[in-house]
């Protein structure tokens, strides 16, 4: 169980280790939040469920797993409206005009609690560029075979606010490694991997049983069944993804292979973009003051035998 330990400020050389049965969770709060390293220990040896790292992570980027939060993937442009007000948010990623994933990502959090199978992380934020306060919150879990993330988001502000949650696990893979999960439709994508049109999951956007790696797709799809199941012959387990509160799934897959990213996520690709009546098909929520909404992601390690 997690203990009642007082609030502490995390510093940069700060890591968190839980450990439960045969998993290793390594937690840095002071990279955005993220999973430095998550491993399995089988006969001996240690194996990578997440592409980690050793140590604290260089940057977010080299992590096995950060939170997306306030919102998910893009605003296009930077700029979006809402009851009046027009937000502008400056680039957050080298080389990209319009800047993903929220604020929770690229900045430090701190330690309320950590026990040995269990730790919640927190972040505030002030209202700025993003113009609303809000408080982040992560609590995982570790047990035996798995790992449950609990993300949640609560609107400090006087003003409703929009929100939106996802979590960004990075995965080592092979040509072997494949996916199976039930998607529905996918967005295609311009040359700034902003969505275009929204077309069936077929062909090439299948994701119920095939490789994936090397895909090159870097898309968002919708009617996401809730489950992935991801293996390898190379692995000695294979790893179930769930998340009930993510109906939006985005893959990241580039064509030079080595990782991917699944990401269960509570919305499409700049849907702040959109009018806002269509922000609630498009997964947005709208968060009144002092409301929290949550996501929760699931990964479940089953030896490869059973």
């Amino acid at each position: 169980m997690v203990s009642g330990e007082a609030p502490r400020p995390s510093t940069d050389l700060e890591l968190i280790t839980l450990s439960a049965g045969p998993l290793e969770l390594v937690l840095s709060p002071a990279t955005g939040g993220s999973i430095a390293r998550f491993t399995f220990r089988h006969e001996g040896r240690e194996f990578p469920i997440l592409r980690g790292c050793e140590g604290a992570p260089d940057n977010v980027l080299a992590a096995g797993s950060f939170p997306l939060v306030p919102h998910v993937n893009r605003i296009r442009g930077g700029q979006f409206s809402f009851r009046g007000r027009t937000v502008r948010l400056a680039p957050n990623m080298a080389g990209d005009p319009s800047p993903l994933h929220g604020q929770g990502w690229l900045s430090p959090w701190r330690v309320a609690a950590a026990s040995g199978d269990e730790a919640t992380l927190e972040f505030d934020h002030p209202a700025g560029e993003w113009p609303w306060s809000y408080t982040a919150r992560q609590h995982f879990r570790l047990e035996q075979s798995s790992l449950e993330i609990e993300l949640g988001c609560r609107n400090q502000s006087a003003d409703p606010m929009p929100c939106g949650l996802g979590q960004h696990p990075y995965f080592h893979c092979s040509d072997a490694t494949r996916i199976a999960t039930h998607v529905e439709h996918v967005w295609t994508i311009d040359e700034q991997v902003l969505p275009v049109e929204r077309i069936a999951a077929t062909g090439r956007f299948d994701l119920a049983d095939r490789n994936v790696c090397g895909l090159g797709l870097d898309h968002g799809f919708d009617g996401w069944g809730g489950t992935a199941r991801l293996s390898d012959p190379a692995w000695p387990f294979a790893i179930t993804m769930s998340s009930p509160d993510a109906r939006f799934f985005q893959l990241y897959s580039p064509e030079h292979g080595g990782l991917f990213v699944a990401e269960p996520v509570t919305h499409a690709n700049a849907a702040l973009n959109r009018f806002e009546e269509e922000w609630s098909g498009l997964g947005l929520r709208i968060l009144e003051p002092a409301e929290e909404m949550v996501l929760v992601m699931r990964l479940s390690i089953a030896p490869a035998d059973s």
